[in-house]
């Protein structure tokens, strides 16, 4: 059974976050909280996250990220999705 409380967010991250272990970060974090996702670099030097569990496990995700070492989250852009039931597990895409 799927939980209610399940969201699923897009997020655009910007400032210095590639290039510093971001992508990383964001799978070891994503395994620790239980969330579901990917997340990959952007051709503009922002990077992309699709991101799918209660909103608490998201917010202690992106917590982590802020935390990391020579990571600088500037600003994100953040966008409501609809919720994927089937999606397991969490990945780094490449373009």
């Amino acid at each position: 059974m799927f939980r209610k409380n399940i969201v699923r967010r897009y997020i655009r991250f910007y400032g210095q976050v590639q290039a510093v272990g971001f992508r990383w970060r964001a799978t070891q974090a994503a395994k620790a909280y239980g969330v579901s996702g990917w997340v990959r670099n952007e051709y503009d030097d922002s990077v992309s996250m699709e991101i799918q569990g209660t909103q608490r496990q998201i917010d202690d995700v992106i917590a982590s990220l802020q935390r990391g070492s020579y990571i600088r989250i500037d600003h994100m852009e953040t966008k409501e999705l609809s919720v994927d039931p089937d999606e397991r597990g969490f990945s780094v895409r490449y373009r």
